[in-house]
């Protein structure tokens, strides 16, 4: 491993709930800050066109190597004084496989943006946590974050075997190719995402010396592990094991899937990672999901584990990107012992359980129209398919019931989506303005550890901070 990798972890949500602010906070008390790698093309795009106030975003981007792609993406988005409230953002297409090199720039320029303040005024390690179900932004994205001096990168949601491959490949500023998983696809379609960075590189540039980053996949089971380093085309240093109560997307349980009473998926013992198995594969290991405790740290540590990821106290405390407004509801209803976290089966188009905190005024709320939300105009979630003349389609299952069958989904695949990419915009106040005037409601996701963390109030105020947190979990 390139780099010692403290106790704990703090948990890479997005989009943009661990931003960069979150992340500084977490690795100047000397843990693993971890920034959101989610959809920060847009979410650099969107703080411009807000005005950029504090001018952090512009500050970053003096600093960034490719002084006319900066340039470039800050004529395009920056806006004096932020745009109307009532005013939508700039729309931009969302991804294909042949990708823009307007798009690719858009990536690096915004990786960079956020390892760089994360990193700012320390030196301890910064880590980027992306979601491998999002694959079409990787390559590009990998190279900002290097050319940041990202410290370790962490991805979930997928089984990454070409990630570490793509970053030692990136450290030298070589060519790299990343295969996307279309459905359908026969053998001679061509799947692969190119990237080459000297395509980027511009005349005179000073590089920066990039160091391999410590690279851990997030898996939920130890035949996954193993798996990892068997095939994985490059290092694997270490994992993070999430269990089913961990907030964001969790693992579908092994086998058919069956439903509690509430229509929750039920998890059993084959979801269990096998602790003693993680021990003698011998690489570290962090548990999240449940571990966000004094008596859950010591318990992992007891088991063998190199520490703890966390995310929810994280999440709720006043350095994260949630909206204050939605993390003060959130944390009164701890307060009131009143905090409901549901294990939904539906509502992300990614296909897997996404847990949903109860909370009025958001998607959670079933009282309100949620017709309203299919819409797919980000596509971070689309899946890539094989249409019937051999081109490369997209479809997503929030997205417009009639467009979706027309491009072969399946009806049962709509039932209960939504669109979470814009939802998950609007939780941290970057919600975009429909032409009909209306906005993306807000979707909070936690662990279910969230009935928990009237402990972290009652012991700091409803308004803690990351080091409160840190505090909480040495000493109780």
């Amino acid at each position: 491993m390139t780099i010692s990798i403290p106790k704990i972890i703090q948990g890479g949500m997005g989009i943009a709930v661990s931003n960069w602010t979150l992340a500084r906070s977490v690795s100047r008390a000397g843990e693993l800050g971890v920034v959101s790698g989610t959809a920060l093309d847009q979410v650099l795009a969107r703080r411009l066109q807000n005005g950029d106030p504090g001018g952090d975003m512009r500050r970053a981007i003096t600093h960034f190597p490719f002084p006319e792609m900066a340039k470039r993406v800050i004529d395009t988005f920056f806006v004096e004084g932020g745009k109307a409230d009532d005013e939508p953002y700039k729309h931009t297409k969302p991804m294909t496989i042949k990708s823009s090199h307007w798009f690719d720039e858009l990536c690096i320029v915004a990786n960079f943006v956020e390892i760089f303040l994360a990193r700012e005024g320390h030196t301890n390690p910064v880590g980027i946590n992306y979601l491998e179900k999002i694959q079409l932004p990787h390559l590009p994205s990998i190279y900002g974050a290097l050319l940041a001096g990202v410290g370790v990168v962490i991805v979930g949601a997928g089984i990454p075997l070409e990630f570490s491959r793509v970053i030692e490949q990136m450290i030298n500023h070589e060519h790299a190719e990343y295969t996307i998983n279309v459905h359908g696809a026969v053998p001679e379609t061509d799947c692969k995402r190119r990237f080459d960075p000297a395509a980027f590189i511009e005349n005179g540039a000073v590089l920066p010396q990039m160091r391999r980053p410590a690279f851990l996949p997030i898996i939920s089971a130890d035949s996954l592990a193993t798996m990892l380093i068997r095939k994985s085309e490059g290092t694997v240093d270490g994992f993070v094991v999430e269990t089913s109560v961990a907030g964001g997307h969790n693992a579908p349980p092994r086998g058919k899937m069956t439903f509690s009473a509430n229509g929750e998926p039920i998890y059993g013992s084959r979801d269990i990672c096998n602790l003693e198995k993680m021990r003698q594969v011998g690489l570290p290991f962090w548990l999240g999901g449940g571990y966000g405790t004094p008596e859950g740290f010591k318990k992992a540590l007891d088991e063998g584990a190199a520490g703890v990821q966390v995310g929810t106290a994280f999440a709720l405390c006043r350095e994260s990107g949630m909206l204050p407004t939605l993390r003060q509801q959130l944390l009164q209803k701890a307060v009131e012992g009143d905090a409901k976290v549901f294990t939904d089966a539906c509502v992300s188009p990614a296909g897997f359980p996404f847990k949903v905190a109860q909370l009025p005024g958001t998607v959670s709320d079933k009282s309100l129209d949620a017709s309203r939300y299919r819409i797919c105009d980000m596509g971070y979630l689309r899946t890539a398919y094989q249409r019937p003349d051999g081109e490369i389609g997209w479809r997503c299952p929030a997205e417009p019931e009639a467009a979706f069958l027309a491009k072969g989904g399946k009806p049962e695949e709509i039932t209960g989506r939504a669109c979470i990419c814009n939802s998950l915009f609007a939780t941290v106040g970057l919600g975009q303005v429909f032409p009909d005037g209306s906005h993306a409601l807000p979707v909070v996701t936690l662990g279910d550890d969230f009935v928990g963390i009237e402990r972290v109030i009652k012991k700091y105020s409803i308004d803690y901070s990351a080091n409160d947190v840190i505090d909480y979990l040495y000493h109780g």
